[in-house]
């Protein structure tokens, strides 16, 4: 699976973003302002539209009709959980409401299973960012997106991505960085 950006641009950065990534790569994304790099990652599932260039996996386009397609190869791990009734039309889902999605509800996902995923991330404080990565993580998918994961979470990203994963990683900590195959500066 190749993951492609090739000249995308936003409305709000005219500066274009190029990037290939593949199965077993952490390609991280850095070097702005995490709002503009979270725009970056929605821009990726399709959630948000590029002003010009494109991104495709596996030379398929993405675009209004194929952007639920590829958002079944995704799991997105956000920086935050949302509160219900929070998140706007065009906003991506919380955590929760994914993991709720008919096709997920059947995913063996226990309290135990859980757990012992996020022990596996090294978690030992309850964090919830942990906890929406453990979920994102065990969906399965062969893509994994994740917006500013803590920093105790980094050789668990380059184990994901050691396993044949694709991850796409908006941070700023080096901690991830340091374990990243590709990282893409974002102006």
């Amino acid at each position: 699976m190749i993951f492609e950006l090739n000249n995308a641009v936003l409305d709000v950065s005219r500066h274009p973003l190029s990037l290939m990534a593949t199965e077993g790569q952490l390609t991280c994304l850095t070097g702005s302002e995490p709002a503009l790099l979270t725009r970056w990652l929605m821009a990726m599932m399709g959630f948000e539209s590029v002003a010009g260039g494109f991104i495709c996996i596996d030379g398929e386009p993405l675009s209004a009709d194929t952007a639920p397609a590829f958002r079944q190869l995704m799991a997105y791990a956000p920086a935050r959980l949302e509160r219900v009734g929070e998140l706007e039309p065009q906003e991506p889902p919380s955590p929760e409401t994914v993991f709720h999605l008919r096709r997920n509800r059947n995913q063996p996902i226990t309290d135990a299973v859980l757990a012992a995923e996020i022990r596996r991330i090294g978690d030992h404080d309850n964090n919830p960012q942990v906890q929406l990565l453990a979920v994102a993580a065990l969906l399965g998918t062969p893509i994994v997106v994740a917006d500013q994961p803590t920093p105790v979470a980094a050789t668990y990203l380059r184990s994901l991505a050691d396993s044949g994963r694709l991850l796409l990683v908006a941070t700023h900590d080096e901690a991830i960085l340091n374990e990243a195959d590709q990282i893409i500066s974002v102006c």
